[in-house]
Formats: structure tokens, C-alpha cells, sequence
């Protein structure tokens, strides 16, 4: 870490503790990520890693959020976690076509934090540095108006904006149909622009060659022209997000 960025790091530290926080248990690494994500400015990083806090005590109070809280949203298997990319990026992989709209959305919710952080728990090598970051797929093959859930899709990516800053590498998009692509607009109204940047809609071959890329063959499942089988997440067993 350059000496400015320790510097900052300082001051944010400092602005926690007046904001009647503390961050003993993080490293610079993580802090990193909120400076990142609010420009470099201390104080509003700080008051983002204060808000952060707050939601993850009172969200997810045992540390994580278990299968048995989301089981209308798992027995779906739409959500499917890949291996690691050559970059160390855990792959997520979602299913529009057997996504609906939540009826429960309170579980909704629990069930985006449910896969981000496992997602995130797969890429650790030992235990957490604090700058790990996934690559996530939408696939919207063979999706239809029922579901369509514009609501749903703002969530998770609000929960990435807010709680999981600098978490998100790069987000393809697969397979929009054209009834989607108004849809697409509503969502991108609520996504700030450093999101935005990470978000490739794959529509053309040169963009579906650099997606193969940029995944790896070994890595991409065999429906999208790689050599893995897809792995709903379910069946990923990560010992420190048991219990």
C-alpha cells in the first residue's frame, strides 16, 4: 500500500471512532474498499463502513445467513457458484428463467446476502484478505414476463452498491431479449456509475470471446462453451459458513 492510501486509511479510522465505531477487527485492505468506493474522501467512507456495520449486526447477527432461512429461494437452483477464474474471481452464475418474483421478500433479501457471501467465502485462500471480488453471470436465456423482476434485480444490486463495495469485478449479462432491454433502463436508473462500468451486456461474438476469455474454458460450464458442469450453490460445501 502506497504511503498516501496508508495515510487515508489513518484518517478513515479516525472518522470511525468519532462516529463512535471502531475497526480493530479490519485490515487496511478492507477499508480500502469503502475509501474506493466513495472517491478516497475518509469521512464518507467512514460513515459508509459505519452504516455497513450497523445493517450486517442487525442482518446477519450470527455472521452469515444459513440454507434453512432461504429454502424457497434454493429449491429454485437458479443461483450456481463456478470455481476460481486464473484471477482468483469466484464465478456466480444466475438463471433468469427460473427466477419469480419473491412472495416473501424479506427472504429475498437474506438470500442475495446468503449467495454474495458465500460467493465471496469460496474465493478465500486460508482466511479473508478483504479485497476479494466475484464475477457474476446473468443469464437471461429463455426468460419470460413472469419472470421479469425489475424489483429483485435492484435489490441485489443495491446490496452489492451499499454492503459489498469494490466486491464486484465484473457483471456479463447473457441472452437479453428485447422486451428486457426497457426493463434493463429502470434498473440502471439505481446503479452508480463505477457499477455501471462493470456491467458487459454480451451481444455481439467479439464480446461472447472476450466473456470466454476473460472466464476460462476450465472454468465456464458446458452450456456456455466451456468444459465445467454448473454447480448450483446449495452443493458447494464451505466448512466456515456452517453451524
Amino acid at each position: 500500500m502506497e504511503k498516501t492510501q496508508e495515510i487515508t486509511v489513518t484518517q478513515m479510522r479516525k472518522s470511525v471512532e468519532k462516529l463512535g465505531s471502531a475497526t480493530e477487527s479490519c485490515s487496511d485492505t478492507t477499508l480500502m474498499r469503502f475509501l474506493i468506493a466513495r472517491s478516497m474522501d475518509p469521512e464518507k467512507a467512514a460513515k459508509m463502513f459505519v452504516q455497513w456495520q450497523k445493517w450486517r449486526s442487525a442482518f446477519v447477527p450470527n455472521g452469515f445467513i444459513p440454507d434453512s432461512d432461504v429454502l424457497d429461494e434454493l429449491q429454485t437452483r437458479k443461483v450456481f457458484l463456478q470455481n476460481l477464474t486464473k484471477e482468483g474471481y469466484p464465478v456466480l452464475i444466475v438463471k433468469g428463467s427460473k427466477h419469480f418474483p419473491a412472495k416473501d421478500h424479506l427472504q429475498f433479501k437474506k438470500f442475495v446476502v446468503h449467495f454474495l457471501d458465500k460467493t465471496i467465502a469460496s474465493s478465500f485462500r486460508g482466511r479473508e484478505i478483504g479485497n476479494e471480488k466475484l464475477i457474476g453471470i446473468l443469464d437471461l436465456q429463455q426468460i419470460t414476463y413472469r419472470n421479469t423482476d425489475a424489483r429483485g434485480l435492484i435489490t441485489g444490486f443495491q446490496f452489492l452498491q451499499a454492503y459489498y463495495p469494490e466486491r464486484l469485478a465484473k457483471c456479463f449479462i447473457l441472452h437479453m431479449p428485447r422486451f428486457f432491454v426497457s426493463v434493463w433502463r429502470v434498473v440502471s436508473r439505481f446503479l452508480e456509475k463505477a457499477t455501471q462500468e462493470k456491467i458487459v451486456i454480451v451481444s455481439n461474438e467479439e464480446e461472447r470471446e472476450n466473456f470466454m476469455k476473460e472466464i476460462g474454458e476450465e472454468i465456464l460450464p458446458e452450456e456456455y462453451g466451456g468444459q465445467a458442469k454448473l454447480v448450483p450453490i446449495q452443493d458447494v460445501v464451505l466448512p466456515q459458513l456452517e453451524g
